[in-house]
């Protein structure tokens, strides 16, 4: 996974996605009006046979593996056909499977950058005209891509119907979409997360054995915050609970209600000053890492014993982030992890197939999605050999329920070593469907959501200045990038 899919900004557009905030305990009111909208929303959309209109465009019976044909508008036939992403963490494993199955040949062209600076390049490439077919975007500035028909091409006019999406996560499908509406990405991952913990830490200074045991300790934020503290004094202030301020965010923020933008109004709701009131009480107390994500000392602190766990997204649990927290395979805390679902359902990370309206391969840009998000053989053969949390419900249902009774369904046994045999799958999951974005995504959410944890962790957490005065920094960086914003 690249980089920006590791960072704060992350999911940005997407992240959009992850850019509000959710209350400091899933039991508080704000939680509650959440699943009694949710319940509202769904009596009313319900049909005479008692199921709802989500029910049936989601049912998997109504899933299609045939797609339609090409429009007219779009070129064929192209001398060469390429997929293009800003480094090779998905899109050589994409490439290579690709061309053995199709009977087609696909170029993968390697920008060799920072995902933050994909988009500029990708612009860069439009204006000189340079070869480009299926690319890649990802979450915190997707929309800069999905909602210019300049960049990004409808999937219908490639043949694709709701019924070839029919088993997506419905949160992947939202920010596929443009603002209009109109599916533009298909990604053929659902980078739903968890909380990964040392055990042995686990059992010393909380007293729990299995990841069940685990999750019922930190289950909601008032869980979570107490026992962080109780880990910090049990260890005299030598281990923490979670890994950094940037990873309580991420999750933290997957948990919200609204969006960031409304009526082109910045939105600043109780949950802002609830996850600062979170994350000073943890710095303060000790109960959260002083440092940075992707900083010098994150990684080794899961060796040391200056943590007790990460949260890590699908991508994670390798050597992006677990495997080396550990010390890679016979490394000093390997085998010594499990996962659990945690306070909050989240997801971090994720990335999206999008086509170049110019392209002169639509059959293959066609069947290049359609292998990766429609032919559930493959996806779940993706699935296991790479292996990643794919986007396709029955494809991962089937899977968590074989690797429960047979853990070498998984084709790369390292992850599942490390977490001492446990199928973390079966906790993303649980996860992934606690996922809802719908009317939460907006174009502002990367800028926005980094300028909100900047001027928190800067000025109300380790600067100790007032709510008001942090807020009134937080409105004057975000009305200096988005001018056109209104910030009251």
């Amino acid at each position: 996974m690249n980089k920006l899919k590791r960072t704060l900004a992350l999911v940005a557009t997407l992240a959009m996605a992850t850019t509000a905030f959710a209350s400091c305990d899933k039991d508080d009111k704000s939680s509650s009006s959440k699943a009694e909208s949710k319940t509202e929303s769904s009596a009313t959309d319900s049909k005479a046979d008692g199921s709802s209109a989500e029910d049936s465009k989601n049912d998997p019976s109504t899933k299609s593996e045939e797609v339609g044909a090409i429009d007219s508008s779009l070129k064929t036939g192209g001398k060469e056909f390429t997929v293009t992403s800003w480094n090779a963490d998905d899109a050589e494993a994409l490439v290579k499977m690709f061309n053995e199955k199709s009977g087609m040949t696909a170029k993968f062209v390697n920008m060799s950058c920072k995902g933050e600076e994909a988009a500029e390049k990708y612009k860069s490439m439009f204006q000189a005209g340079d070869d480009l077919d299926v690319y890649f975007v990802e979450a915190d500035w997707a929309l800069q891509f999905v909602n210019d028909d300049k960049f990004t091409v409808g999937l219908d006019k490639l043949g694709f119907s709701d019924a070839n999406f029919a088993e997506m996560y419905e949160y992947t499908d939202e920010i596929g979409k443009s603002i209009s509406g109109v599916r533009k990405g298909a990604s053929w991952q659902a980078a739903a997360g968890g909380f990964a913990y040392r055990t042995d830490l686990a059992e010393k200074y909380l007293g729990v054995k299995t990841p069940e045991d685990m999750q019922k300790k930190i289950g909601t934020w008032a869980d979570f915050e107490a026992a962080a503290k109780t880990v910090a004094d049990a260890s005299g202030g030598k281990t923490a609970l979670a890994d950094t301020l940037g990873g309580l965010w991420q999750v933290f923020s997957a948990g919200r209600t609204n969006a960031w933008v409304e009526n082109n109004k910045l939105v600043i709701d109780d949950s802002c000053k609830q996850f600062a009131d979170l994350a000073k009480n943890l710095w303060d107390n000790k109960g959260v890492m002083q440092c940075d994500q992707w900083g010098n000392e994150w990684l080794p602190a899961g060796q040391s014993d200056a943590t007790m766990g990460y949260f890590v997204s699908t991508w994670g649990f390798g050597d992006a982030i677990l495997g080396a927290a550990a010390g890679g395979e016979g490394g000093k805390t390997y085998g010594k992890w499990n996962v659990c679902v945690g306070p909050q359902e989240f997801f971090w990370g994720g990335t999206w197939m999008v086509v170049n309206p110019g392209t002169d391969n639509a059959e293959e840009c066609q069947k290049f999605i359609k292998t990766f998000t429609v032919d559930n053989a493959t996806i779940k053969e993706y699935a296991l050999s790479k292996p990643e949390y794919c986007n396709n419900k029955t494809v991962m249902a089937d899977i968590v329920a074989s690797a429960s009774s047979d853990p070498t369904t998984y084709k790369d046994q390292k992850v599942l070593n490390n977490l001492g045999g446990q199928n973390y799958f079966e906790v993303l999951d649980e996860s992934v469907k606690g996922i809802d974005l719908k009317g939460l995504i907006t174009p502002y959410d990367a800028t926005i959501k980094s300028q909100f944890m900047k001027a928190v962790k800067e000025q109300y957490v380790v600067g100790g200045k007032s709510w008001d005065d942090t807020m009134t920094t937080f409105k004057k960086a975000v009305k200096a990038e988005i001018s056109t914003l209104e910030v009251e």
